[in-house]
């Protein structure tokens, strides 16, 4: 008998059921039934509660911290905080993000994240930089900004330890063919990203012509959308659309419009994956706040550099996924993939971002406006 039932309408990349029964045994799950079909075999035992909505647990490969602590930080106590902050809410897996500053530090970054991701407290780390273009810098400090190098990749990797699962890179800097090489050949998926390049070299970047597979916070960080200067948007949504590429997009109603977030979904239906770009003021209020070496002033719920370049988001993975729904009217199966599934797919993490037999038991139990009831993390009840 399994140690633990969840019975609700389940919403997962594998299995939709109005109403259905999630059995977990220690921290995998073990079965996913109907109710009806649990019924059948346990007469005998009273039947679960009806929890609501119930979904894996979310999946965040964009993410800087939050609550108040940061991942761009040598100091584990503060990531791990980080961390757990954002699996208490919901995202269950999360890959944290080292934005661009001193070479140094971010390997020292990248070194003190491998730790937490060795436990199991990380679902892995992207490094942010610092080969990105001045021009679309956003709110990555340009004074540290630099050519694609070969030997500061190398320093990442090794800082990584295996857990480095993406790197952000801008495809026209000098330099770039060979570390997306090294980056491949590594098996780190490359996202493209803070870029001021065309439509065309953008597009030979991304598979199957190039080694990208990601595009890092489609939108942001690159030239807007214009029907005689397509650039990296449309780039980037025809390769997804061809299955190509997997495109983030930061879902918090602030970095883009709801309506831009519908077409996103639907011109590339389970492409789409959902990020935060989360950084220390994620779940708190109005105020002074870091981001890597720059300073950042939350006002009204937007967060900025002294520049006026938006420095990230402050809103929660599901706070993302309910927006969709909500105000871009995207189906509530594919906002939960794109926020699950897809970007599990995306960096290849595996065990997450579904409800299968097999997988960690995490789970989260929503009400019918997508607020947050519980979270199961590893088959441990968070809340």
């Amino acid at each position: 008998m399994s140690e633990l039932m969840i019975r609700g309408r389940i919403v997962s990349a594998s299995v939709a059921l109005d109403d259905g029964v999630v059995l977990i045994s220690g921290d995998r799950i073990e079965a996913v039934r109907s109710f009806a079909q649990w019924r059948a075999a346990h007469r005998d035992l009273p039947e679960p509660p009806f929890s609501g909505s119930v979904l894996p647990g979310l999946v965040d490969i964009h993410n800087h911290g939050g609550f108040g602590y940061r991942f761009d930080t040598v100091d584990g106590a503060q990531a791990r905080t980080a961390a757990q902050s954002h699996h208490e809410h919901g995202s269950t897996t999360v890959v944290a993000s080292v934005v661009t500053g001193p070479a140094e530090e971010m390997v020292a970054q990248t070194a003190a994240l491998r730790e937490l991701a060795e436990e199991g407290v990380l679902g892995g780390i992207h490094v942010e930089g610092p080969f990105l273009s001045e021009a679309r810098c956003g709110a990555q400090d340009p004074r540290f900004l630099c050519d694609p190098d070969p030997g500061l990749t190398d320093r990442l990797l090794t800082a990584g330890g295996g857990h480095l699962r993406a790197m952000t890179l801008a495809p026209e800097r000098p330099g770039y063919a060979a570390v997306a090489r090294r980056l491949a050949d590594s098996g780190v998926a490359i996202a493209l990203g803070h870029s001021d390049t065309d439509y065309a070299s953008f597009r030979n970047a991304l598979r199957p012509n190039g080694a990208a597979s990601v595009v890092t916070h489609l939108a942001n960080g690159m030239p807007p959308l214009h029907h005689r200067h397509p650039g990296p948007v449309a780039a980037a949504l025809v390769a997804a659309a061809a299955g190509d590429a997997i495109v983030e997009l930061i879902g918090d109603g602030v970095h883009v419009d709801p309506g831009f977030a519908a077409l996103v979904f639907a011109t590339a239906p389970g492409r789409v994956a959902l990020v935060t770009d989360a950084m220390q003021a994620a779940g708190l209020g109005d105020g002074e706040y870091q981001l890597g070496p720059q300073p950042v002033t939350v006002r009204d719920g937007v967060a900025r550099v002294a520049g006026g370049s938006i420095a990230g988001g402050v809103s929660t993975l599901l706070e993302c996924l309910a927006r969709a729904v909500r105000e871009s009217g995207v189906p509530l199966r594919d906002a939960v993939l794109a926020a699950t599934s897809v970007p599990a797919a995306a960096l290849g993490l595996a065990d997450v971002g579904d409800l299968r037999p097999g997988q960690f038991a995490d789970i989260l139990t929503v009400s019918d406006n997508l607020h947050l009831r519980r979270v199961l993390r590893r088959g441990q009840w968070l809340r």
